[in-house]
């Protein structure tokens, strides 16, 4: 088993920053967030099935998620250009970031071994770290299922 399953964050833990390029190559940091809620959520590849379900339920979601004060940011180790695409291809409407070196992934738990068809790879492990105001997780989530999470999620968090 990789090691760096073993980070995983806890409820109560500072959350480590970042700055990440999002699909526009603007910096994006944690910290520019500071004050708010935020919903921090890694995902594979970018307009793969289960990642695109799960993106589109943010965005059809997400006017409820931030009328309840939280924000969402998109995290997976595909480069700019091709989140761009994937941003225009599902009118997606939050910002999706590029960890190409998978940094924020293994900082925040989010990248380790995993069983895809019958085999052991390594990469994103699908996660969701849930943010308060000071950077404080309020709630991870590992292994999540891209099918159902962001209702349940919405559940987890009364919204």
């Amino acid at each position: 088993m990789s090691p760096n399953l073993i980070n995983k964050l806890r409820p109560g833990s500072q959350a480590p920053d970042f700055s990440l390029h999002d699909a526009d190559g603007n910096k994006i940091s944690l910290s520019d967030y500071h004050g708010k809620n935020v919903i921090v959520y890694f995902y594979p590849e970018a307009a793969t099935p289960g990642c695109t379900t799960e993106a589109c339920d943010f965005r059809d979601n997400l006017a409820s998620l931030k009328g309840s004060g939280y924000e969402v940011l998109g995290v997976s180790p595909d480069a700019p250009e091709k989140l761009a695409r994937f941003t225009g291809d599902f009118s997606l409407t939050f910002p999706l970031l590029a960890d190409e070196d998978h940094a924020v992934a293994l900082a925040y738990g989010a990248w380790g071994e995993k069983l895809i068809d019958g085999e052991v790879h390594e990469g994103i492990v699908r996660s969701t770290v849930v943010l308060d105001p000071e950077g404080k997780v309020k709630l991870a989530e590992y292994q999540v299922k891209a099918q159902g999470h962001v209702e349940k999620l919405r559940a987890e968090l009364g919204v």
